[in-house]
């Protein structure tokens, strides 16, 4: 029985598939849900997408297809790319393409295959990082929880001013007729 014979458009679109699925920016935009809970579905799309955009549109530059992966990113995922991958990602896309349009089939599905290990050994993560504010924030808070032992050792459980929040018997509303420009009620301490 002889082995299938698998067009130039099959293989590209494998490329497509495999590139995208191993672009680590829609990889946390699809873990995350950013793009609403078809995230996964709008991934799958997208490959469609990039695949048709090449096949009805001659002889794209790599800016042309960074602009419209841009787009699709923005549209369907809410996501901005500023990471310096999408150049990245189009550049690659552009020579798989090149690739299989001068019959370089083989070649395409050795890298295809590349970028199947590369999946395989791991998706990115979204992590937060910590921020010097949020560090100063994080050793305040270890400061005061710190100064608040150290009353309670004391015999008191009474915390500084400075961090006790105010006390709703200590704020009042102006009368309802006392609005600010915005339209709130203003709300001030006793005096």
């Amino acid at each position: 029985m002889a082995a299938p014979v698998v067009s130039a458009r099959e293989v590209f679109a494998e490329a497509v598939k495999a590139v995208l699925e191993t672009w680590p920016v829609l990889q946390i935009a699809v873990d995350n849900g950013f793009g609403g809970v078809y995230s996964q579905q709008k991934a799958e799309w997208m490959v469609d997408a990039v695949q048709q955009y090449f096949h009805q549109n001659a002889n794209l530059e790599q800016y042309e297809v960074e602009d419209f992966l841009a787009d699709l990113m923005n549209n369907e995922f809410d996501t901005v790319v500023d990471d310096g991958s999408l150049s990245q990602v189009a550049l690659q896309v552009c020579q798989l393409f090149n690739q299989c349009q001068q019959g370089k089939l083989s070649e395409v599905k050795g890298q295809i295959s590349q970028l199947s290990l590369k999946k395989v050994s791991g998706r990115a993560k979204a992590t937060q990082m910590q921020t010097p504010a949020d560090q100063e924030d994080e050793d305040e808070s270890e400061e005061e929880e710190d100064a608040v032992e150290a009353m309670e050792c004391e015999g008191t459980t009474e915390r500084k001013p400075s961090s006790m929040p105010p006390k709703e018997q200590d704020a009042t509303p102006l009368p309802s007729g006392d609005m600010d420009e915005d339209g709130w009620t203003v709300v001030r301490r006793k005096k």
